[in-house]
């Protein structure tokens, strides 16, 4: 399955779509790219709709119940529509929200018209309300581009496109004559982020998912209109979001899609496979559908480039069918849950185990087996879930996962780190120069600081995942005491908080041009990088070795430097120098050189987790005399559990340093409205566990070490004390520990020069894992390297008084024996993080 380049996808393309590309097109060309309209719609129809015989299944009643009562209810506002509105409630002509919801209402009710068993199936009537509603709406509110394009331009440009396009196409001779030209040329009329109506892949705006969505209902408008031209130009525009992203030869400037180690981005610079990179890839099936049997669709070739995404990119991010929350920008404070995620991207594999080979259709009908079972209310498609639904009931396929049982992924593309052993998953993000420290916008995810900064999520089996994390993680945990993360000791203002109510910075008069979506917008608000380039890590076999090297955003660094204006508002980070060593039983903490700046206190917060007010949730630990600790205790810890006894589950927290340690439990309530301005404003009541460690702006506590243990009990963490865990430096220029049983020595080496580790002397900056065993496989050596900083043309590391000989190892890395030990050498060149490995004997 493989990773392709744009120039490779472009190869796969069928001559139908390279030839439509081309304008203006010639007759001769049009004959050859000829599309079979008909069946566009036909398959689109089906697709949204499904067909009598899928429908009749018993799986279905349900979807065909929600499409109808959703229609009725649409129906029903219509009668109640008051002066000025198509339905009652949707005030118009203002707010680009409820004009895109009174699209979206039209479509469910041209939905249930067109739906086999649906009770409006052919109701004329009906039917036409929805066509006379798409004329009042263009006539009155869409139609005058003066008074359009209003607030957010995804709407104009992609969310009510899509609703009349499929609109359009469910009525069917339904349509007035010549509404489906007008709308389209006003639709092109509002793409103002293309080029003359049409797609533009040099547009910042027209990348990943959006480029999927934009190109898939243009395919779909060139049915409606017979359009080859048009068709070919957005089967060939799509294409381009199979093309892996080379970050050193980007195309149209363009970094958002999907990377060679399984990473996505979206908006440049934002970690996002769980909420774009979801709605691009159920897109990119949704349109292989489309183009069924018509000719001039995508080549057969491009559905391996899929699968490698489900197998390599989502996977990983997603535990016992929750959607990790490091992945998900803004979206992470939506009350949509990991689970409601997972069940979109059910959608989409069962759909694409009908267009890859036997082999690939075969692991994703085991992964879907493998996962909980989806809610197929939220499936679009009626054949998608008599897909889904044959596949689990198949007693001929057996249940496996797309995981091996234990893995470790370093998706350093995107500054994410997932780590995965039987009964747990480990998560956790980072941030640098290239990949933000958060998303915010649109008053979503309105306290997001430090969820670049090191937060980390521990996923326990078993676990309800809404119960532990979600919305209701951000809304009762504090924003300064994520898991894992070193917060300075301040209070910080929201953005509509900062700027008087408004969700983003106005100053159009700058020379930064400060409006909603401008690039200075994205660079200092939305989603801002960090300064430091030290962010990533390296794996050997299931283990990992991942740092960072915490710093101010951008734009902090900009107001300092006098680029940003006066009122506009910016916070000083905590310092600090951080690495995560992944290991079987534990994931070990360092950090080092931490510092609250500017005089303040910095806090570490070793982990924080919620719980229903109900559960019995106990914290017990053991000082480092041997007495017992409680909350409230002054003495250092020498370990602590958490334990849910409601749920079953438990962590303990070996520190590996001493110094005082501040856990206990408290009861918060707040709404979830704090997050978020467009949730609900639904209260929360949990028990929140927080265990933290202080950094006094004058003291000596700078650094720490401490591991987590998933599912530990007292004994296990006892055993601490005698091993097998060795911290060997940490502070800003080497973190390194040693692993007895495993006989490992893993390391990150933040600064330039020769830096000792043991027995090991690191060219820095690096990240190393020396795996050595004398009775494993003749006393072979494995060595793992990876430049974090992804500047690196050439690593080496020497291995002091081993004189070994190489015995297989990744192009680009030679070893030697040289006076003292053996060399190994490693070409990072263009590697972009990735981990290379030398095995030695």
């Amino acid at each position: 399955m493989p990773h392709m380049s744009r120039r490779q996808v472009l190869s796969l393309l069928p001559a139908a779509g390279l030839l439509a590309a081309a304008t203006p097109t010639p007759a001769s060309a049009r004959a050859a790219a000829a599309v079979d309209h008909p069946r566009v719609l036909a398959n689109t129809v089906a697709m949204l709709a499904g067909t009598t015989e899928v429908n009749a299944r018993p799986e279905l009643a349900g979807k065909l119940a929600s499409i109808l009562a959703t229609a009725r209810q649409r129906l029903a506002a219509m009668d109640q529509a008051g002066d000025g509105e198509l339905f009652a409630g949707l005030r118009l002509g203002t707010d680009d929200v409820q004009l895109r919801q009174a699209f979206q209402y039209l479509y469910e009710i041209a939905l249930a018209t067109r739906t086999p068993g649906s009770a409006l199936e052919g109701d004329e009537a009906a039917r036409r309300r929805a066509a006379d509603g798409l004329v009042w709406l263009h006539e009155r509110y869409f139609g005058d581009q003066s008074a359009g394009y209003y607030g957010n331009w995804h709407n104009w440009e992609i969310a009510i496109p899509t609703h009349v396009s499929r609109t359009l196409a469910l009525l069917g001779d339904q349509v007035p004559e010549g509404l489906t030209a007008t709308y389209l040329a006003t639709m092109d009329a509002y793409l103002r982020n293309g080029k003359n109506g049409d797609v533009d892949l040099d547009s910042r705006f027209h990348t990943g998912a959006n480029l999927a969505d934009i190109t898939a209902n243009r395919i779909l408008q060139g049915a409606l209109t017979g359009d080859d031209a048009r068709v070919g130009k957005a089967i060939s525009d799509q294409a381009t979001v199979f093309a892996t992203i080379d970050p050193y030869d980007l195309q149209h400037g363009v970094t958002d899609g999907y990377y060679r180690d399984g990473s996505f981005i979206q908006h440049h610079r934002v970690a996002y496979t769980g909420s774009y990179g979801r709605a691009l890839l159920s897109r990119v099936v949704q349109t292989l559908k489309m183009l069924e049997g018509v000719g001039g669709g995508a080549s057969a070739d491009l559905p391996a480039v899929v699968y490698r995404w489900v197998a390599d990119g989502f996977a990983p991010l997603i535990f016992e069918g929750w959607m990790m929350e490091i992945v998900k920008g803004r979206a992470v404070v939506r009350p949509a849950t990991g689970y409601t995620d997972v069940g979109v991207i059910a959608e989409a594999v069962a759909d694409l185990t009908e267009h890859v080979d036997a082999a690939g259709a075969l692991a994703l009908k085991k992964y879907l087996k493998f996962l909980p079972a989806a809610d197929q209310a939220a499936f679009v498609s009626p054949g998608s879930i008599a897909r889904y639904a044959a596949i689990r009931a198949d007693s001929s396929v057996p249940a496996a996962d797309l995981n091996p049982a234990e893995r470790s992924v370093a998706f350093n593309a995107m500054d994410r780190t997932v780590h995965r052993r039987p009964g747990y998953a480990f998560a956790l993000a980072r941030s640098s120069d290239r990949i933000s420290k958060y998303e915010y916008m649109s008053g979503e995810n309105l306290m997001p600081w430090f969820q670049g900064d090191g937060a980390y999520y521990l996923y326990l089996s078993g676990e309800d995942q809404r119960e532990v994390f979600g919305v209701d993680y951000y809304t009762t945990v504090s924003p300064y005491r994520l898991a894992g993360v070193t917060a300075p000791v301040e209070e910080r203002r929201t953005v509509p908080e900062s700027y008087g109510g408004r969700l983003w910075y106005e100053n159009p008069g700058h020379p930064l041009n400060f409006t909603s979506s401008s690039e200075s917008q994205n660079t200092y608000v939305y989603f801002p990088v960090s300064g430091n380039s030290f962010s990533g890590g390296a794996t050997l076999g299931a283990y990992g070795v991942s740092g960072m090297i915490q710093t101010d955003d951008a734009a902090y660094t900009a107001k300092q430097a006098g680029i940003l204006p006066e009122d506009f508002v910016v916070y000083r980070n905590a310092r600090a120098t951080k690495s995560w060593f992944l290991l079987d039983d534990e994931i070990v903490v360092l950090a080092a050189d931490v510092s609250g700046q500017g005089g303040r206190d910095a806090v570490t917060t070793v982990d924080s987790r919620i719980a229903a007010p109900g559960d019995a949730v106990t914290v017990t630990g053991e000082s480092w005399t041997g007495r017992d600790w409680r909350p409230g205790d002054s003495a250092p810890p020498r370990w602590l559990r958490y334990a849910n006894g409601t749920r079953g589950t438990a962590i303990g927290y070996a520190f590996l340093s001493r110094q005082p340690v501040s856990a206990g439990l408290e009861t918060v309530t707040r709404s979830r409205r704090v997050v978020r301005t467009a949730n609900p404003d639904t209260s929360v009541t949990k028990n929140v566990f927080t265990a933290s460690i202080t950094h006094p702006a004058k003291g000596g506590l700078t650094s720490l070490a401490y591991a987590l243990v998933p599912n530990a009990d007292g004994a296990r963490l006892r055993a601490y004390t005698r091993g097998p865990l060795t911290v060997l430096a940490n502070d800003r220029h080497v973190q390194a520990i040693r692993h007895e049983g495993l006989g490992i020595v893993a390391a990150n080496v933040f600064t330039g020069g020769p830096r000792h580790v043991e027995r090991l002397l690191v060219d820095g900056p690096a990240s190393v894992i020396v795996r050595s065993d004398s009775r494993r496989s003749g006393g072979r050596t494995t060595v793992a390297v990876s430049d974090p900083t992804m500047k690196r043309d050439r690593v080496t590391v020497m291995l002091l008084g081993e004189s070994l000989r190489l015995d297989g190892a990744d192009e680009g890395v030679t070893a030697k024996r040289v006076p003292g030990g053996t060399l190994v050498q490693v070409t990072t060149h263009h590697a972009y993080g990735r981990t290379f490995t030398a095995n030695l004997r």
